[in-house]
């Protein structure tokens, strides 16, 4: 190996105690990933569920035999009975404890990155999100990180983030969205996001100029700072403090799950030990001991590590032209692209391209006689007027967020949405679980409707009169409405 190879396999020392507390805290949101999927995963796609995954699997074997397997890359192959659902979710819970103390920290990182890989592809649609998938990313990277932060490795890291946000922000500029041309983007973010809480609100409130000022600052916390990524130590050190301070600024007005935090851990990566070691207790500061030079892993780990930053390179680097130049890839150059998203690997990022300027909530009724009729209750999407929206950091309801793209009245959408409207008619309780009151526990319901409300945050002054956080409009009978664009 020539020198400049070896250069870039060697450990960096300035990052060994910046791995270990990444791979600390990647551990604690590992677990609050696995464990928010244990109270969902049977009632979303169990055998009795909304769109059970064993359906799936089945017609995906019937139609392509073994090839299947690679196609969708879980271990339900083995079984995907409820119980291995769930307990997939439990021992993802126990090896993220197992990672946080400290135990067999590679072989905790290879096992949380399968079940997870594993658990992404059974939610179908409501696993399908940006964050899954970073996790995945991040996660996968981690595991050539435990004891050999090499500079390879820290550069994918910070490759990684740059791929986050630089195409995040591209994305919302190639959308054509005119409000973050003109600024306007949070006059209506706070109250259409998908699940807000008490923060957004608050935040909804503020005066017109300073929402104006912050959406500027999210174009350049998105569009300019990632460059600062690969420049000098003091440019490195300004944006990841900057990102970190936007990533904040979001937690405090948004119910986004995980990918704040995990936003800001990855920033870890634009530090060193050096600026760390002063926040730390002593007890940190004593980095991992370095591994012994001619043992197995040292030998093989160049050519693994070189391998999957190669083909995280070119999948990313592919489907990055492919967004921003709107053009199809060549085969085979697809079905790689195509493999590298099917692991988690490689993904293109667009929190946030477009903005919704209305909020349109979907009320589920169902009765027994057709004149007396009795909402279901969600636990965390708007309902109730007078609720107030909750903060549910890191936890995500898959159901409360998904029923937020319904009203696009998309095919995708309808479909898994009529396939809920099956489970309540016929009263399945791993679908009712999912919510916080089914008024129909003793006796299914004989009719079920929806209806559509446009809802509004109230003002400060409506708040006081009346106490209800939100005001709505009636829009009518789903489907028969317009559809919310965008």
């Amino acid at each position: 190996m020539n020198a400049p190879m070896q250069r870039i396999f060697q450990v960096d020392d300035d990052y060994r105690l910046i791995s270990r507390l990444f791979i600390k805290l990647l551990a604690l949101i590992y677990l609050a990933a696995f464990y928010s999927l244990s109270g969902q995963i049977v009632g979303l796609v169990g055998s009795n569920g909304i769109l059970p995954f064993q359906e799936q699997l089945r017609n995906s074997f019937a139609a392509q035999g073994y090839a299947a397997w690679w196609q969708i890359p879980n271990i339900f192959w083995l079984s995907s009975h409820d119980w291995a659902l769930q307990a997939a979710s439990w021992a993802g819970s126990l090896c993220a404890l197992l990672l946080l103390a400290g135990i067999r920290p590679r072989a905790m990182l290879v096992l949380l990155f399968v079940l997870y890989l594993s658990l992404t592809q059974a939610g179908q649609f409501f696993l399908n999100f940006q964050w899954d998938y970073l996790l995945l990313e991040a996660g996968f990277l981690s595991i050539f990180l435990v004891d050999r932060p090499t500079r390879l490795i820290i550069f994918l890291f910070h490759w990684l983030l740059f791929r986050l946000r630089l195409l995040s922000g591209l994305s919302k500029i190639l959308s054509g969205d005119p409000s973050w041309g003109s600024l306007t983007t949070l006059e209506y973010y706070f109250e259409t996001q998908p699940l807000p809480h008490i923060g957004a609100w608050y935040a909804h409130q503020l005066p017109e100029g300073l929402l104006m000022a912050a959406t500027a600052l999210v174009l350049f916390s998105e569009l300019l700072l990632p460059l600062f990524i690969f420049l000098p130590r003091p440019f490195r050190i300004f944006a990841a403090l900057s990102t970190t301070l936007v990533q904040i600024g979001i937690i405090a007005t948004s119910n986004h799950n995980f990918i704040n935090l995990l936003t800001i851990l990855l920033c870890l990566f634009l530090l060193d030990d050096r600026f760390v070691r002063r926040l730390l207790p002593a007890k940190w500061h004593k980095a991992s001991p370095p591994l012994p030079q001619h043992s197995g892993h040292s030998r093989f780990a160049p050519v693994i590590s070189g391998l999957a930053a190669g083909f995280i390179l070119l999948v990313s680097l592919s489907l990055g032209y492919q967004m921003i130049s709107g053009r199809s890839l060549p085969e085979p150059l697809a079905s790689i692209a195509f493999t590298g998203h099917q692991f988690g690997l490689g993904n293109v990022y667009h929190v946030f391209p477009t903005m919704q300027r209305e909020r349109h909530e979907l009320r589920i009724e169902g009765s027994q006689d057709g004149i007396e009729w009795h909402a279901y209750r969600f636990r965390y999407k708007p309902g109730p007027l007078d609720r107030q929206p909750a903060f549910i950091i890191p936890h995500q309801p898959r159901l409360d967020w998904m029923v937020w793209f319904v009203p696009t009245q998309a095919p995708e959408m309808l479909y898994w949405f009529d396939r809920l409207m099956l489970r309540l008619g016929k009263n399945t309780p791993e679908v009712t679980g999912l919510l916080a009151h089914n008024p129909f526990s003793d006796r299914p319901p004989r009719y079920l409707r929806v209806l559509v409300y446009r809802y509004r945050f109230t003002s400060s002054q409506e708040r006081r009169e009346s106490g209800n956080w939100w005001r709505a409009d009636y829009l009518g009978q789903f489907p028969n409405t317009p559809p919310r664009r965008p």
